[in-house]
């Protein structure tokens, strides 16, 4: 049984939720303290708590089906609907194939909560999980999915990095950010990715989610051939090669990579030739 857990407010919980954690045999948790806190908190008395995760999921998965084949298992995270954002949909995959019956009970997901707190067209949306860690991905990822209206989870240490990755990429469009849904500290901004990033305190805390609006793809506007020599003479300072030069360029949205090499040699030669001392 997959048991949606609540955000943060306790009395999101559903009154099934309790009564399935309540008459498991064995509880499966992202976090064992996280779900001991919960258990307590609904008054439910000692229950056998395994873990799984991303880093035991493949080794723990065989006895936790084991387990299921003949008792009620409940399978938490630590807020939220399991399965989303972390490996529990392998579990699912692996009970399918051992014809292990599985049941998802409705319940809390902050993905969906933030989309309906944006106001904006759902008719079509997207759930997109947590960004790239990488800049030059990160921006394509965004590019990407600007058609459609979606939906994006980050930590709050790479929240500035990723709002600024949009902004760089859609500086105009309209973004929705929600931080600590449902708790004390709850905080909803509507902006641009720039404004949003103004807004947040520093340092930024809590469980983030952010909804870019959807709509025709926004031209970046491109660098003038005097910014564009002057970040190359900066690059070139450093002393990076030309291949490095153009690709952080490119990732930058400055071009194309293969124009951006041309241009930084024909830098870098003039800065050598004999005019140039």
């Amino acid at each position: 049984m997959f048991v949606p857990t609540p955000l943060g407010n306790l009395r999101d919980v559903t009154l099934r939720a309790v009564d399935t954690l309540r008459d498991a045999s064995l509880i499966v948790a992202e976090d064992s303290r996280v779900a001991r806190r919960l258990l307590n908190a609904l008054q439910i008395g000692t229950k056998e708590i395994w873990t799984y995760h991303e880093h035991n999921a493949r080794t723990a998965a065989p006895a936790i089906l084991a387990r299921a084949r003949s008792e009620t298992v409940a399978v938490v995270t630590d807020a939220g609907t399991p399965g989303i954002s972390d490996p529990g949909s392998a579990l699912v995959a692996a009970a399918r194939a051992e014809l292990v019956p599985v049941e998802v009970l409705p319940g809390p997901a902050a993905f969906v909560c933030a989309a309906v707190l944006s106001g904006f067209d759902l008719r079509r949306f997207a759930f997109a999980g947590f960004p790239p860690r990488s800049g030059g991905q990160r921006r394509a990822a965004f590019r990407a999915a600007l058609a459609d209206t979606t939906v994006w989870y980050e930590a709050p240490h790479r929240i500035r990095e990723s709002l600024a990755d949009l902004a760089a990429v859609a500086p105009e469009r309209r973004v929705f950010l929600v931080r600590e849904l449902t708790k004390l500290h709850e905080q909803q901004v509507l902006g641009t990715a720039a404004e949003v990033s103004a807004a947040l305190a520093e340092p930024v805390r809590g469980e983030i989610a952010f909804v870019v609006e959807g709509g025709a793809a926004e031209a970046p506007a491109a660098p003038s051939e005097l910014d564009l020599d002057a970040a190359i003479d900066a690059l070139l300072a450093e002393g990076l090669t030309t291949s490095a030069i153009a690709k952080r360029l490119a990732d930058a949205g400055h071009g194309e990579r293969r124009h951006l090499y041309a241009r930084v040699g024909e830098r870098r030669s003039g800065a050598t030739s004999p005019e140039s001392s």
